[in-house]
C-alpha cells in the first residue's frame, strides 16, 4: 500500500538511505526496530518490548511529522504509554503539515518537549 501510495519513492530496507546517520551510532544497549508502516507499533514486538522493560513513557522523534511521527504518537497513547513529543527533532516536507501535527497533537495526545527539555529531564542540568 505504501509504495502505491507514493510511488514507489520508499527507502528500503538494507540500502544506504536506511543507514543510520554516522553521527547516530547504535550503541551496545540500544534496541532497533525495524518497520515498513507509519506505525512503529504495527507488526512489530515493540510494545511487548518497552513492557518487558517496565518503560511506561515514550519519546518520539523522527521524520515525517504529519506521518509517521503523529501515527506513532496517536498508537503510543491508546496503548497506555505516556507520549513525549519533540517538536524540535520532528520535521516533514511542509511547515503548515507539522504545524498541523502540534495543534492535533496538542489537543490530548503528546506533551511537547524540546531538545533542551529532553536533556535535562534525562541527565540533569550536566
Amino acid at each position: 500500500m505504501l509504495a502505491e501510495w507514493w510511488n514507489g519513492d520508499l527507502i528500503m530496507d538494507r540500502t544506504a538511505e536506511a543507514k543510520l546517520m554516522p553521527k547516530l551510532e547504535k550503541l551496545p544497549e540500544d534496541m532497533v526496530v525495524g518497520k515498513n508502516t507509519s506505525s512503529m507499533f504495527r507488526n512489530t514486538r515493540l510494545e511487548e518490548q518497552l513492557h518487558e522493560m517496565g518503560v511506561e513513557e515514550v519519546i518520539v522523534t523522527g521524520v515525517m511529522t504529519n506521518l509517521c511521527c503523529e501515527t506513532t504518537t496517536h498508537e503510543a497513547f491508546v496503548r497506555g504509554f505516556r507520549v513525549f513529543f519533540s517538536t524540535d527533532t520532528t520535521a516533514t516536507s511542509d511547515l503548515e503539515l507539522h504545524e498541523a501535527t502540534l495543534k492535533n497533537l496538542a489537543y490530548g495526545f503528546a506533551y511537547f518537549v524540546d531538545c533542551k527539555r529532553l536533556r535535562e529531564g534525562l541527565f540533569g542540568n550536566q
